[in-house]
This record gives structure tokens, sequence and C-alpha cells, in this order.
């Protein structure tokens, strides 16, 4: 069983994974990347937004307490100058203890700056990062946007090379199909003429039959021409006569004059 699960597993993280490349494009994973790119860049430069708002604000607090510290001073020389030296004491005291909290705010400030600086200095570098991975990102999506249309045109061209060779052979076997078929017509219509084959309607004859037919239609031919010639020569008599003779002489008797103008009973 455990084999078995570990082919399954295997199998379904192969489908998945062809699932997966099948649904991914290119040009989305570089888009989203660029995104996240963007992000990180307005991250950095919050950052540094925030590092010049802290050093701004211990500025001016060291301005305020520059001013204390001098206003302490003052004080303390117009004690001295009116015989208060208590008062003067106090006064320098106060300073003291103010002019180490510049010192304190001195040093935060120093740290602020070169935080400051640094974050500034990431960020410019990002921002160039940035910008080469966008040019990068917009020749790949080209030159790949490019390779797929040449992609799907020689797809095309296959598809229509396939279907033109399809049409080829159609084209070819319909050309062998119609050159048998007048093949056989013609052998078809030898067969008839040579009486290899019998005409099942019983029109058809031998060659015999058709010889005897043909000499029988010329002989009738013959008769019915001597017949005419028989009443334009002589009339009902000499008609009968040529029947009867078979239509092979005329009269010797008729003249010429006769011959050429037969006379007609009414």
């Amino acid at each position: 069983m455990s084999g078995v699960m570990k082919r399954m597993g295997m199998i379904f993280r192969a489908k998945a994974n062809k699932a997966l490349d099948r649904a991914e494009d290119p040009r989305e994973t570089l888009d989203y990347s660029y995104q996240k790119q963007l992000e990180l860049l307005q991250k950095v430069r919050r950052g540094v937004a925030d590092v010049a708002t802290s050093r701004k604000r211990l500025e001016l607090q060291l301005n305020q307490l520059q001013g204390q510290s001098a206003k302490l001073e003052d004080q303390g020389r117009k004690a001295l100058a009116l015989g208060r030296e208590d008062l003067a004491r106090e006064a320098l005291s106060r300073r003291a203890a103010l002019q180490q909290q510049v010192s304190d705010l001195e040093v935060q400030h120093q740290t602020l700056q070169g935080e400051e600086e640094k974050l500034t200095l990431a960020a410019q570098r990002l921002q160039a990062k940035v910008d080469a991975f966008r040019t990068k990102k917009e020749t790949i999506k080209a030159t790949y946007t490019a390779a797929q249309a040449q992609t799907r045109i020689a797809e095309s061209f296959s598809g229509i090379s396939e279907e033109m060779s399809d049409v080829g052979l159609a084209i070819q076997r319909a050309e062998d199909k119609t050159a048998q078929l007048q093949a056989r017509a013609g052998a078809i219509d030898e067969l008839l003429a040579s009486g290899a084959l019998d005409d099942q309607s019983g029109l058809a004859k031998d060659d015999i039959q058709a010889e005897l037919d043909r000499l029988s239609g010329g002989t009738d031919v013959e008769l019915e021409l001597q017949r005419m010639k028989a009443e334009l020569a002589g009339g009902p008599s000499a008609q009968k006569q040529a029947i009867e003779g078979g239509g092979t002489a005329a009269p010797q008797d008729q003249t010429p004059q006769q011959q050429s103008h037969p006379r007609f009973e009414k």
C-alpha cells in the first residue's frame, strides 16, 4: 500500500505540474514580480520618510533645548551681576542638565541621519534595479509574444499543409475511382457489342440477325423503289408486272416519250 500511495502521489504531482505549466503565463508572472518589487520599493521609501521625520523631530527638540540652555546661561549672568550667586548657581545647574539632554539628542540625531542616508542609498539602488527589471520584463514579454505568434502561425501552416494533403489524397482517390468507372463502362460496351453479354430486356440482337435485318431492309427499299418506278411508267398493269417480276426490268415496248411522260388514269 505504501508503494501504491507513493506512486499515486507522484502521478498526482506530475499531472498537477503539467496543468500548472499549461495555465502559467510568463508575462503574468513577470508583471506580478514587478508589482512585488514596486511594493518593496514603496516600503523602503516609507522607511526613509519615517526616519527623516524622526530626525526632524530631534532637530526641533535640540533647538528648543539649546534655546533653554542659552536662556539659563543669560539668567546666571544676570544673577551674578545682581549679587545673587545662588540664583546663578541654580541656573547653571539646570543648564548643565539640559546640555546632557542635548548631547544625548545629538547622538540620536547622528544615528538617525546615518540610517536615513543608508535607507536613501538603498532606495536609490532598489529603484535602479526595479527600473532595470521593468526594461527586461518588457523585453521578455515582447519576445514571448512574438514567439507565441510565430508558433501559432507555424501551427496554422502545419494544419493547412495537413488539410491540403488530405484534399490531395481525396482528389487522387476520386480520379482513380473515375478512371475505374470509365474503364468498366468501356469494357461493358465492348462486351455488349460482341454479344458476350446477353441483354435481359430482349431488345439486343446478335450479329447474324443484325446482318439479316440489314439485308431485308435493303430489299424492301429496292422493291418499294421499283414499285414507284412502275407507277410512274405505265399504270396498274405495269405496277403489277413490276411487282410480280421482282422489279428487275422495265417493259421493252415503251417509248422514251412514254417513259418520260407517264399517263395516269382517273
